[in-house]
């Protein structure tokens, strides 16, 4: 969806909107690391702990959405630097996907330099959060994405 904001056009998205091919839930299957993943957020949620049992768990869940439950989890440990490493996780993730199917990358170049925002009343990391003032660390790592396959193209 397309809106102005200060007479400024933004891209806004949700990164829990399955339908979304841009979207972390979007069900485009990529290989990574010797699996295959079938959502970026089964990839980012499995990434989370050291445990490969749980890890495997996270990666088979049925839903993107049932990953991200499961990646919530209290009762297992997550990685010690798991703060510093959340976006590359979801950039490489991200990145993969659009080098797998060419369609979702298209779609991201399609947007041109307008910009792209995740839109989370409660998110202030990846989204902007309820009073606008979020991290946006989401939409910023498709910008990023977009301006890398942008670059691979010349």
């Amino acid at each position: 969806m397309i809106f102005s904001h200060n007479e400024k056009p933004r891209l806004t998205l949700r990164r829990n909107d399955p339908e979304n091919p841009l979207s972390s839930y979007s069900p485009f299957a990529f290989e990574l690391d010797g699996y295959e993943w079938p959502s970026v957020e089964h990839y980012y949620n499995a990434m989370k702990y050291g445990d490969e049992k749980y890890a495997e768990k996270i990666r088979n869940a049925p839903l993107a959405a049932d990953a991200e439950k499961l990646g919530k989890s209290r009762w297992h440990k997550k990685r010690k630097d798991w703060n510093k490493v959340k976006l590359t996780v979801m950039t490489r993730g991200t990145y993969i996907k659009c080098r797998t199917y060419p369609e979702v990358a298209k779609m991201l170049l399609d947007t041109g330099d307008i910009e792209i925002t995740e839109v989370s009343l409660y998110d202030y990391f990846w989204g902007l959060g309820r009073d606008q003032r979020g991290d946006n660390a989401f939409g910023k790592m498709l910008m990023d994405i977009r301006e890398k396959l942008r670059d691979e193209q010349e």
